[in-house]
């Protein structure tokens, strides 16, 4: 029988480079602090624009090579974050990256917006019996800024952890389990428009500065449930791993201190301090009270055991 860490966390991200500029720092420390920390990336990202002009040469109109270059990319990511436990959606390349709204590639047999979300769920239950997670993290119902995959990884993501619980339901796939709480990303607006105002301010080496509307799940601050610090007085620097991880996304991501830029070559801040809702769950700290661990509340003596 397989005894399963006490603390066990359970990301869903769309392509390579979501998880570490959404949740870098949440995962470095979670990892350094022991909890198991399973991250499942839906598509290779293939369809992604490249950035370094040496690396041109792998976009899709050319070699259409991008994808298992970015899996590299995210394996060096995951190590600079500690992270031991990465998987693909029903494995490498199940699923191809979908581009964005509204283009050819959407409607491809094989792209992750044109799949089934209960046939991709499938993939996703079977991971979530092997691991039971007490605490998931995906995005918000709108994939926090519109993309088809973010939307799609939501859908897969909240369907599977219904479908996981449910003891009729393939039980060939493990037993079932219940995932305690279900948190989104978010990015309270007070915070994101002062670090705007400080790129702003102290400029980055970019053409341009992006718009905070473009950043992924900018939503009110009284939503946000939960936040976890990338760096303070006396801890760990978990931003410090952030930055690093993000930087293992060459062909994607940009960054200039504390600033990064996507193929738009648009400045943004990197955000240090990591919020998100709670969807689900029990909050662990009271009303009023943003929590500052996803873990709060959570009886990790219990399912501990992993099975055969």
């Amino acid at each position: 029988m397989t005894v399963l860490p006490a603390r066990r966390l359970l990301l869903v991200h769309a392509h390579p480079d979501d998880e570490s500029i959404n949740n870098g720092a949440t995962m470095a420390r979670y990892a350094a602090e022991g909890a198991q920390v399973t991250l499942v990336t839906c598509t290779l990202g293939e369809e992604g624009e490249v950035i370094p002009p040496g690396l041109a040469h792998l976009a899709p109109d050319r070699e259409d090579r991008l994808g298992p270059y970015r899996v590299g990319e995210l394996a060096d990511a995951m190590k600079e974050l500690g992270v031991t436990d990465h998987r693909f959606l029903g494995g490498p390349g199940r699923f191809r990256d979908s581009g964005m709204m509204g283009v050819e590639q959407n409607h491809r047999a094989n792209a992750f917006w044109n799949t089934d979300v209960d046939t991709a769920a499938a993939y996703l239950v079977e991971i979530v019996r092997e691991t039971r997670p007490q605490v998931l993290v995906t995005y918000d119902p709108d994939g926090g800024y519109g993309h088809p995959d973010h939307i799609q990884a939501h859908r897969v993501a909240m369907r599977a952890a219904e479908l996981a619980e449910d003891p009729a339901y393939r039980p060939d796939l493990g037993p079932a389990h219940t995932i305690a709480k279900i948190y989104w990303n978010r990015v309270p607006r007070p915070l994101a428009e002062a670090a705007f105002a400080r790129l702003r301010a102290e400029g980055a080496g970019f053409p341009g500065v992006a718009d905070i509307d473009d950043v992924p799940g900018v939503v009110d601050e009284a939503l946000i449930s939960a936040e976890i610090e990338g760096e303070g007085a006396g801890e760990p620097v978990w931003a410090a791993r952030k930055t690093a991880a993000m930087r293992a996304h060459a062909t994607q991501i940009a960054v200039e201190g504390p600033f990064f830029a996507l193929s738009n070559n648009l400045g943004q801040p990197i955000l240090t301090t990591e919020h998100y809702q709670l969807v689900r769950g029990t909050p662990g700290a009271p009303e009023g009270v943003r929590e500052t661990d996803l873990f709060a509340g959570v009886d990790t003596d219990s399912e501990r055991d992993g099975g055969a």
